[in-house]
């Protein structure tokens, strides 16, 4: 049972707030004063759990320990948090419950806010406070999930949103572009609310997919890779009026399990040689089967023909929901290499050279990169040269976590492209062991939009006309994320 829901700000300022424990003991108290009972409080978590909960991230943060963890428990309280679109979502309750189902609820209860009112921000929630606690309160009864489905909420929460102006949210860059053919289409078109009606009372019909893989990679002193894996979703939005059946086809040659073999049956033989007309999306290689470890499917997705030409059939519902998810542990090119090297340099002294190479094709770029690498405790100093000519790069030494920062926020790494970083250490004692066992790993962040490392496409977007006339629009984006990037000394 959850005792408390509330979400806040960066700053920590509450927006959204409901305590399901206290409406439960007001009900019940008024059960036991009808029947002359005599009930003490069964308040559970206490009033100031926001505060207590972001004082306690923001400290965690601050001394170094790196981001709270998503569950952690103060004073026999157990908090649960997301963090989406800058917002956290929190869930409180000293019942012991699983930790899995309430983070999936709160990405849940965040996915049905951001279907209603478009854009989710806290702008958004303020204008629309009334609305969200309509939704918050069908979501959830009595501290108990009732439905987070946005097709079934939609019978019962009739208001409309008020639609806040796209074009004031933060671009999101390039990440941000779909694709249909050769056009071109900015993100922000997935802004829209799902229940809200456009000027005119018209309605544009178009669906929206995202593949969206994030890759883990462990680079050994060398530079071999250690281990790999990406782990992916395909993300749909739709807009169609109607619900009409959608057919989603993946690759041909695609396969299942360690083995090749698929779970719904065997793959088609390898040695057939399969025409792929999929578009390359910064790959390194778009010939070859694809194989999948495992996956699973959207409760609405029919699989009676997915054994034989891999197309995926669904009635896809009101809002954003996954269709798929998948991992990958076959070996495939990573994105970007990454050299790091660090060495004495006389007494109380020592340099670092870092060197990160794009190892995709010059048509895809990269951006929101960042680098970071663990210093030892007794660094005092680090004074930092880039190559000349080098534009919108950006470095710092936090001192408090002793860690080395290297941005790209104002810059995008083209494909082929190699930037190097020289760093100098001052030290306020000797070394007593290894500067490279006190030092790293190197970590990596970054977004790459239109890239696609497992290769795994979507070919063709099929969608069952009510008339010869409607033809709605089909967006497909593709955006790799880096989940675990690291390079080891």
């Amino acid at each position: 049972m959850i005792s408390q829901f509330f979400v806040l700000s960066q700053r920590g300022d509450n927006i959204v707030f409901r305590d399901f424990t206290e409406l439960a003991n007001y009900c019940m108290d008024e059960v036991d004063v009808g029947m002359g009972l005599v009930v003490s409080d069964r308040g559970e978590v206490q009033k100031g759990s926001a505060e207590i909960f972001f004082r306690k991230v923001k400290f965690w943060k601050e001394d170094g320990d790196g981001d709270a963890p998503p569950v952690f428990t103060v004073d026999g309280v157990n908090y649960f948090h997301v963090k989406v679109a800058g917002l956290l979502f929190v869930a409180t309750t000293r019942v012991n419950v699983s930790p899995s189902l309430v983070l999936e609820l709160l990405q849940r209860i965040a996915r049905v806010v951001k279907d209603y009112l478009g854009i989710l921000n806290e702008e958004s929630l303020r204008k629309n406070f009334v609305l969200v606690y309509e939704l918050l309160d069908e979501v959830i009864d009595f501290g108990y999930v009732q439905t987070t489905s946005t097709e079934v909420l939609k019978s019962y929460v009739l208001n409309e949103p008020i639609v806040i102006d796209a074009a004031r949210v933060p671009s999101l860059g390039p990440a941000a572009i779909f694709m249909q053919g050769n056009k071109r289409m900015p993100g922000t078109a997935v802004t829209k609310s799902v229940v809200a009606n456009e000027p005119g009372g018209r309605k544009r019909e178009e669906i929206f997919v995202d593949i969206i893989e994030k890759i883990s990679v462990t680079f050994s002193s060398s530079g071999y890779i250690l281990t790999s894996e990406i782990d992916g979703t395909i993300q749909m939005k739709s807009y169609l009026t109607g619900n009409p059946e959608v057919r989603l086809a993946l690759n041909d040659d695609l396969g299942i399990g360690r083995g090749g073999s698929s779970m719904y049956g065997n793959l088609p033989p390898h040695d057939i040689s399969v025409l792929h007309h999929a578009t390359d999306y910064g790959n390194s290689s778009v010939s070859g089967p694809v194989f999948l470890d495992d996956c699973n499917f959207h409760e609405s997705v029919h699989l009676d023909s997915f054994e034989t030409d891999r197309t995926l059939t669904l009635v896809p519902s009101d809002g954003e929901f996954p269709v798929m998810n998948y991992r990958m542990t076959q070996e495939f090119k990573p994105p970007f290499r990454i050299n790091a090297l660090i060495e004495e340099a006389g007494p109380l002294r020592a340099e670092v050279i870092l060197k990160v190479r794009a190892e995709f094709s010059s048509s895809i770029t990269a951006n929101t990169i960042l680098v970071q690498m663990p210093l030892p405790t007794y660094t005092t100093r680090v004074s930092f040269e880039l190559e000349p000519g080098a534009v919108g790069n950006t470095t710092d030494f936090k001192e408090a976590s002793k860690r080395l920062e290297w941005g790209f926020k104002k810059a995008r790494i083209v494909g082929g492209s190699e930037y190097t970083l020289r760093a100098k250490l001052t030290f306020s004692q000797e070394s007593h062991g290894s500067i490279v066992k006190e030092s790293g790993p190197v970590s990596m962040t970054f977004t790459i939009p239109m890239y696609n490392a497992s290769r795994l496409q979507v070919k063709y977007l099929q969608i069952a006309k009510k008339s010869k006339t409607d033809n709605p629009y089909r967006w497909v984006r593709y955006v790799t994320q880096a989940n675990s990037y690291v390079a080891r000394l």
